[in-house]
């Protein structure tokens, strides 16, 4: 039995994920990646993310809102190491959960961050959703790597994922992003 990392300890195996859909950002950029009429059949669903943004500085947080829900009701957790230094951070009543700590205009060139993001429960309407993500990025030395934890305060069922750079940057050419849905 193949097992296949992200849904820890699930026994999800390999046949059990199918392509929902994929973006791949072109030479314009892009403010936001959205996926939009997911749809519920699935137990669980999961987003990989290869992603740059245009931000003047080296890094940039990358966010997530679900429905299109831009109140404050996400809370996020976060583990964090660079290499040297190991930090948490925490935050309640926000209007987006966190995905990444992704490299921007002024990092390395051609340098992309990475992290898969799993949906959990993405149509249970008995519960509020948590978004689980790992990611990060090299850079000799000098990366980042993120575990966030994010709950959006809501028992909606998802059906659509909007993914985002703070401020006003936008992803970068060949920015990508992959949606499965996961069986149960």
């Amino acid at each position: 039995m193949l097992l296949i990392p992200g849904i820890i300890g699930s026994g999800v195996q390999l046949g059990d994920f199918e392509s929902i859909a994929t973006v791949t950002v072109g030479a314009g950029g892009a403010a936001d990646i959205t996926f939009s009429s997911i749809p519920s059949t699935y137990q669980h669903i999961q987003v990989r993310l290869s992603c740059r943004d245009n931000r003047a500085a080296a890094v940039n947080t990358i966010f997530i809102q679900v429905n299109g829900d831009t109140g404050n009701n996400y809370a996020l957790h976060a583990l964090a190491g660079d290499g040297s230094n190991a930090s948490a951070t925490g935050s309640s009543s926000v209007a987006r959960g966190a995905l990444l700590l992704a490299p921007s205009a002024s990092a390395t060139s051609n340098v992309f961050g990475s992290a898969v993001v799993d949906v959990l429960d993405y149509a249970n309407t008995n519960k509020n959703t948590t978004i689980r993500t790992l990611g990060g990025y090299d850079a000799n030395g000098a990366g980042h790597i993120r575990l966030f934890s994010s709950l959006w305060n809501n028992t909606n069922a998802v059906n659509s994922l909007k993914l985002f750079p703070d401020g006003s940057a936008s992803f970068v050419q060949y920015t990508h992003a992959a949606l499965y849905g996961i069986k149960g």
